[in-house]
């Protein structure tokens, strides 16, 4: 645009059209005073051909791409795609690198992760390392035990698919307020979760729980939860429930060096797991979060005699799987 600039008119010419304008000549910002000026548009010769804007006066800042919010939302949608193919390929890693669940239909595993992870630690103590562990079928294992450790571990074990945690987390609720609620009434201040944030938060199915015994750390990562919710969800396809309760029952901690149900009743109550009765068999339950410390009969009685009551409740609801107690 050409533009003329006089004392009483700015003159603007339209490229192209052979037209002209004739806008009022006070300054931009300021109003206009007086008669002023009237605008007309009139006719150039056709030889003038330089691009104007149409309007008289310009803009106080450069025009705004048009197109910059369709590269702004492409470059997004690349950089998204690039995150979900990396997160796909490494949950495509960790599935190909796992163990494989469905050869433990038929066949025992001989340690597990949590068993070398206390032989680990007895030796960087300077300690001997003790396993106590008597393998037997669950058909040698008191039904009413069965039924206690689902009662105080996954109650919906015989229908959820592995993973059933707003469910767990209810019933720890609940089982915490009647807890603290007795503890008052014996005259003390102490619940059946003491120090243990972490273990509320992080409650599991007994799927999920035997993953992580077998195969993982105890560290807690987002990784480490990715591969147990991996594992849980094969395990689950490739067992019977009736299977993987029963391997859980062989492998879990009930104690220093003390694996399995057959070593913990034989320990704790000098009989085979097969006659262990309804108290026995919550009194071993209730132990399960924390055998060593926290649910230590020796350490803690009283807060193990609790839990073990709520259990001794719970177990009549409980839905057992097909070919269970």
């Amino acid at each position: 645009m050409i533009k003329k600039r006089t004392k009483t008119a700015d003159i603007s010419v339209v490229g192209g059209s052979g037209l002209w304008a004739v806008g009022c000549g006070q300054e931009r910002g300021k109003a206009k005073t007086g008669n002023g000026c009237q605008s007309r548009i009139a006719r150039l010769p056709s030889t003038v051909h330089r691009p104007l804007p149409t309007a008289h006066c310009s803009l106080p800042f450069p025009p705004f791409p048009s197109n910059i919010f369709d590269r702004m939302w492409r470059g997004i949608r690349y950089t998204l795609y690039a995150i979900s193919g990396i997160v796909l390929g490494g949950l495509t890693f960790e599935a190909a690198t796992l163990p494989r669940v469905s050869g433990l239909a038929d066949t025992n595993p001989a340690t597990t992760s949590m068993i070398e992870a206390r032989v680990r630690e007895a030796q960087i103590n300077g300690a001997q390392p003790k396993r106590v562990q008597i393998w037997v079928p669950l058909e040698k294992i008191s039904p009413q035990l069965q039924r206690a450790v689902l009662a105080g571990e996954d109650t919906n074990f015989a229908t959820h698919h592995g993973f059933d945690y707003a469910a767990i987390q209810t019933a720890y609720d609940q089982a915490q307020k009647e807890a603290e609620k007795e503890a008052k009434q014996e005259g003390e201040n102490d619940s059946w979760l003491p120090n243990m944030p972490d273990f509320k938060r992080g409650a599991s199915t007994i799927s999920q729980q035997l993953a992580k015994n077998l195969y993982l750390s105890s560290e807690r990562s987002f990784m480490r939860k990715g591969q147990e919710a991996i594992i849980t969800y094969f395990m689950e396809r490739s067992l019977s429930k009736k299977r993987i309760l029963e391997i859980y029952l062989n492998v879990i901690e009930w104690g220093d060096g003390i694996y399995g149900a057959e070593a913990a009743s034989q320990y704790y109550f000098h009989k085979p797991a097969a006659n262990l009765n309804p108290r026995e068999a919550a009194f071993l339950s209730a132990m399960i979060p924390n055998p060593r410390t926290v649910f230590n009969p020796q350490v803690n009685p009283k807060r193990v005699a609790r839990r073990q009551r709520i259990i001794l409740r719970g177990m009549p609801a409980v839905r057992m799987p097909p070919g269970t107690g």
